[in-house]
């Protein structure tokens, strides 16, 4: 009986972040780290500026303009992952070991993790490494709450790494500190110091087999953490939602790594944050409403070993 060839996974990173934040910043100084990766760059504009602000060359680069992952260039994500892993098939050498995806300042990220982890040919050729954000200290409350992809861009986060910590005061440090707890508990939070964050700190995700430049990509095929995506078509009341992830989360102690998502519930016509590692379920957040809202929950589920009867007994308990 001849066993199913094991397929070759590429490391995908996704760096996401509000309008000048330094999402470019950051990706110059990833890729001085990592000198053989392919870069997607969503570009809002009609005139690809980012593009022509990376520092690095020689690495394939291709930009989606017009418009965020979000919406209307959707559909272009997948075709050009589609083709760079066609490119990376056919050339025995292998141009690029991982890829990064830089998404618009006002991009809602989810669009991007469903393209990633659902798509049955891209997520068993792809593997998604992790999620960075980045966030200004400088960030008002007001600019929070008129722009409510932020705050979906700081949940969705594995990492978020916090800039312009020179330009702000106290007190701002502490209102985006308070945030980030309720946004955000289970990422690791870093400080950007003048914009510079070493890689081997940035790319150390939780609960994640770690990639660090030391490592090639393209080796780490036996990859121990599994990240399944779960979506949920009906709404949910709150509590019942909330008693089921906190069981399973103290049941699967050991193997539910964390959980994370955005689900819609009976009670609020505006999504829900749910945040879950080590045995805990984060206190639930209500998050604002956005524009790209299409009423489907999401949960990603991070478990230690390919466990299919915990996300079938997930499923099961919040349909009952």
């Amino acid at each position: 009986m001849n066993q199913a060839k094991t397929i070759e996974q590429i490391p995908v990173i996704v760096i996401s972040g509000f309008l000048g934040s330094g999402k470019t910043t950051l990706l110059n100084s990833l890729l001085n780290h990592l000198p053989k990766t392919a870069v997607i760059i969503n570009e809002f504009g009609t005139t690809p500026i980012d593009q022509q602000l990376l520092k690095k060359q020689g690495m394939p680069v291709a930009t989606i303009v017009g418009g965020c992952l979000c919406c209307q260039t959707r559909d272009a994500l997948m075709p050009m992952l589609k083709n760079l892993r066609m490119a990376w098939e056919s050339n025995a050498e292998k141009p690029f070991d991982c890829v990064i995806i830089e998404t618009s300042g006002v991009a809602n990220p989810e669009p991007v993790l469903d393209i990633l982890l659902r798509q049955r040919w891209l997520s068993a050729r792809y593997r998604l490494e992790g999620v960075i954000a980045t966030v200004s200290a400088t960030l008002s409350t007001d600019t929070l709450a008129r722009f409510p992809q932020i705050q979906a861009q700081l949940a969705w986060a594995d990492t978020v790494v916090i800039t312009h910590t020179d330009l702000a005061d106290m007190s701002q440090i502490e209102a985006l500190t308070a945030t980030l707890q309720h946004l955000a508990p289970t990422a690791t939070k870093i400080n950007a110091v003048q914009g510079v964050v070493l890689p081997s700190v940035l790319l150390a995700f939780p609960q994640k087999s770690g990639y660090t430049p030391e490592h090639n990509p393209a080796e780490l095929t036996a990859h121990r953490f599994k990240s399944i995506s779960l979506q949920l078509e009906q709404r949910v009341a709150r509590q019942h939602l909330e008693t089921v992830l906190s069981d399973l989360l103290q049941k699967y102690s050991e193997q539910l790594v964390r959980v994370k998502g955005v689900v819609y519930t009976l009670e609020h016509a505006e999504p829900l944050v749910v945040q879950g590692a080590n045995g805990r379920l984060y206190p639930t957040v209500v998050l604002a409403a956005r524009e790209s809202d299409d009423t489907i929950g999401r949960l990603v589920v991070i478990t230690d070993g390919d466990i299919v009867h915990l996300t079938e007994e997930l499923m099961a308990r919040l349909r009952a």
